[in-house]
């Protein structure tokens, strides 16, 4: 059976047919802690020939909660939508969370789902999931009001990185300090940056590092600093080394300056203007700085070119 990428609501899956597995999460950055909960959904799915399906939600709970300070995201949601899919995912449900939403009570909250979508054989979640009015509901919650509804209910433990719980909070951390190999870890991936090329101010081709130009805003910063990357036109295979400043170009900048993200390749690149582009960030090499002048700038990226080159072997 085919489906749509996403799916607003419920209703276009109420007729699906198959035992449909559900995880249930925001998922946000689709890190390997997730993976535990989503994979035992695809693999449940696969083994009884049923569908595999992620209720996620959009926009973040946080922003009903705390409008006024909301969580920033570490992706967009067509980008965790992608990666479900990716990872095995048939169907994902972008369901709006709104304030009806939220309150309906914690022991109503399976039954209700199992009223929008008939096919619901079993739910997944971390065992940290918390949902229903006043976030009341708990694993415990789940199992006992699925018992009564022929639901099974699994929850995967939290995986730990060095001893503790891998979590979006802590990812995001890690990422506005610039400790990228963290995030990566983390993540079960590496961080990455699309967009299509634009034009620049050519100031990097004027000094002799010429640079592919990305229009990138993400909720949730990365550091502003210079960083050893790799980079690759969308599609392809063949992965070319990098040096990325991401920031407001203090040395240069103009006022109220929008941080952006700048790519030199260390190697000769054709890649220009209207090009799709996937940049993975590996290493921080140094915050971003104000220089007293472009000669001191050429020769800090000069610098910074050969550390990546070192990276690089």
């Amino acid at each position: 059976m085919n489906f749509p990428a996403a799916v607003e609501d419920f209703e276009a899956l109420s007729e699906m047919k198959g035992e449909l597995h559900l995880a249930i999460g925001v998922f946000d950055g689709v890190h390997l802690g997730h993976k535990a909960v989503i994979e035992s959904a695809v693999f449940s799915a696969r083994r009884s020939g049923g569908i595999c399906g992620v209720l996620t939600f959009d926009p973040h709970p946080s922003r009903l909660f705390r409008p006024e300070d909301p969580t920033q995201l570490i992706m967009p949601i067509e980008t965790k939508t992608k990666m479900l899919h990716e990872v095995g995912v048939d169907c994902v449900i972008r369901k709006h969370f709104d304030r009806a939403f939220a309150s309906i009570p914690a022991d109503q909250f399976l039954q209700q789902l199992q009223q929008a979508l008939p096919a619901l054989k079993s739910i997944y979640v971390g065992e940290n999931f918390r949902f229903g009015q006043k976030r009341s509901g708990d694993v415990a919650t789940l199992i006992a009001t699925g018992r009564e509804l022929g639901l099974g209910v699994f929850s995967a433990d939290r995986i730990k990185h060095n001893g503790q719980p891998i979590s979006s909070t802590r990812i995001r951390k890690e990422l506005q300090a610039g400790e990228m190999e963290a995030v990566n870890d983390l993540l079960g991936y590496n961080y990455t940056a699309t967009g299509e090329i634009v034009s620049g101010a050519q100031l990097g081709r004027t000094i002799g590092f010429p640079t592919l130009n990305l229009p990138w805003e993400p909720e949730c910063q990365p550091c502003f600093g210079v960083y050893y990357v790799r980079f690759r036109q969308s599609g392809s295979h063949a992965w070319q080394a990098g040096v990325a400043n991401y920031g407001v170009k203090p040395t240069v900048a103009a006022e109220d300056p929008v941080p952006a993200l700048e790519v030199h390749g260390l190697e000769t690149t054709d890649l220009g203007c209207g090009a799709s582009l996937e940049v993975e960030w590996l290493r921080f090499i140094r915050p971003e700085q104000k220089f007293a002048s472009l000669d001191e700038l050429k020769a800090q990226i000069t610098k910074d070119c050969e550390t990546a080159r070192e990276l690089a072997k």
